[in-house]
């Protein structure tokens, strides 16, 4: 499982013109079931989002293809968590 933060950078004023890309980036994402969860970081500080059932490589190169982070609006970090206990709701992460 990964978490995948995307910080704005100094050029947080360029995201406007990159956000139709970025929402059908996430959509593919969710349509291919690498992504489980997409939401925003506060106070406006970017985003985030939750992924399983891929490699880190290949989870990179799908952040690569980010329009925002592709452009550096947003500087992206992968986090990897191995999870060991989850609640019943979200087993299927640990499996």
């Amino acid at each position: 499982m990964y978490v995948v933060l995307l910080k704005f950078s100094e050029k947080r004023a360029e995201a406007g013109r990159l956000m139709d890309g970025h929402r059908a980036w996430l959509q593919k994402g969710f349509e291919e079931g690498v992504f489980l969860m997409a939401g925003s970081l506060q106070p406006k500080a970017g985003g985030a989002i939750l992924a399983h059932g891929t490699s880190p490589e290949a989870l990179r190169r799908r952040v690569e293809e980010d329009p925002l982070v592709a452009e550096d609006v947003v500087r992206a970090e992968i986090l990897e968590i191995d999870p060991s206990r989850t609640d019943p709701r979200l087993a299927f992460l640990a499996a």
